[in-house]
C-alpha cells in the first residue's frame, strides 16, 4: 500500500474506534512492522494536529486515540447534552496522585500515606474509570492493587505516566538550614 493510503487507513482505524487503539494493532492490521507503523502514525499525528481542526489525534502510552479539542469541548457538551461530571474531591485528587506516583498500590498503601479511610474514594474513582484493579498482592489477604488508567491520562492531558510533574524533593539537609537560619535570626 501506498503511503497515503496508509495514512488514510490509520485515520479511518482511529475515527472508526472511538477508544484508543494499541499501536500494535495498528501495525498488524496494516501488515506493517512496529517501528515503520510508529514512524507512520508519527507523521499522521504531525499532519493531522497542525491544522486547525476540531479533532485532533492523541497518544495514550503506547495506544492512539481521535478526540475532540479542548476548545470545542463545551460546544460538543452542549450539542450532545452531555452532563459535565463534577470535578474531583481534594480527597479523590489525593488518592489519584498517590496512585499515579506509587501504582500498582493497595488500598493500605493508600491509606497510610493520607492517614484516613479511602475505600469510598478508590471506588468512586473506579466508578468513573480514572483508576482499575492491577490483580493481588502475593501476601497475606491478597489485597488488591490499584493503578491508573487510560481514561486517567486522556482526563489528565497527559501521553504518559512520564510526563507527570515531578514531585517536590523533600531534602532533609535544607529544612536542618532553614531551620539555623530561623534561630539566627531569633537571636539576633
Amino acid at each position: 500500500m501506498e503511503i497515503k493510503k496508509l495514512q488514510g487507513a490509520i485515520e479511518a482505524i482511529l475515527f472508526s474506534s472511538g477508544d484508543a487503539v494499541p499501536l500494535d494493532r495498528i501495525a498488524e492490521a496494516l501488515e506493517l512492522d512496529r517501528n515503520t507503523a510508529a514512524k507512520l502514525m508519527k507523521s499522521v499525528m504531525d499532519a493531522f494536529n497542525q491544522s486547525a481542526k476540531g479533532i485532533q489525534i492523541i497518544q495514550l502510552e503506547n495506544q492512539y486515540q481521535m478526540c475532540s479539542v479542548d476548545e470545542y469541548g463545551e460546544t460538543v457538551r452542549r450539542t450532545l447534552d452531555l452532563r459535565r461530571n463534577a470535578p474531583l474531591s481534594q480527597a479523590a485528587m489525593e488518592v489519584l496522585a498517590v496512585i499515579a506516583y506509587q501504582q500498582p498500590v493497595t488500598k493500605a498503601f493508600v491509606e497510610q500515606v493520607r492517614g484516613v479511610d479511602s475505600s469510598g474514594v478508590i471506588s468512586n474513582l473506579c466508578e468513573k474509570g480514572l483508576v482499575e484493579e492491577r490483580g493481588r498482592l502475593d501476601l497475606p489477604g491478597r489485597p488488591l492493587l490499584y493503578g491508573t488508567t487510560s481514561n486517567f491520562l486522556r482526563c489528565m492531558n497527559l501521553s504518559s505516566l512520564r510526563d507527570l510533574p515531578p514531585l517536590p524533593q523533600n531534602n532533609e539537609e535544607e529544612t536542618e538550614e532553614e531551620l539555623e537560619a530561623v534561630e539566627n535570626t531569633m537571636k539576633a
